[in-house]
């Protein structure tokens, strides 16, 4: 069975009670991307996939952190255009 090779990543939340029972917060944030893939047919080239995956995840890591995910990522462009790296997302206070 599937589930026995796994046992530990299922038994996980009863060993460390701050992980979930379940996978739902991860369902939903995964849920726009899941219909915006339907609608759009998908990306045409591996590159394309991996730059919308990384745009999709920056995204949703600024939202459950409480940041302009549009405002980071202008921000970050403007400092690539200058050389610069750029700062890790904020975490929330």
């Amino acid at each position: 069975m599937v589930i026995l090779a796994d046992w530990d990543a299922v038994v996980a939340c009863f060993y460390h009670p701050q992980l979930p029972a379940t996978n739902n917060e991860a369902e939903r944030a995964l849920r726009h991307a899941v219909i915006a893939r339907r609608i759009s047919y998908g990306t045409r080239t591996t590159e394309g996939s991996l730059a919308y995956c990384s745009v999709l995840s920056v995204i949703e890591t600024c939202r459950l952190r409480k940041v302009d995910p549009w405002g980071y990522i202008a921000m970050v462009l403007t400092q690539a255009r200058k050389g610069i790296k750029h700062p890790p997302i904020p975490v929330a206070s």
